[in-house]
């Protein structure tokens, strides 16, 4: 698995569902196509996505501060 950082290409909106897909090892249209199955069930998800989208370093800055 790879570390969980926004990719900088590949990205729709916030690229929140793109790492996720390259941490778990799927496609971002698949994992695209859960988040928006999974709005049709009562819950937080869009609130998820930006708190995600908020903590998530994007890949660019991710690799700057690593040595």
């Amino acid at each position: 698995m790879t570390a969980l950082a926004r990719p900088t290409h590949g990205r729709m909106i916030g690229g929140v569902c793109a790492a996720l897909a390259r941490r778990f090892g799927t496609s971002a249209t698949t994992m695209r196509v859960i988040f928006l199955l999974s709005c049709l069930l009562p819950g937080p998800q869009f609130l998820l996505y930006i708190v995600l989208w908020i903590l998530l370093p994007s890949e660019d800055k991710a690799h700057a501060t690593s040595w």
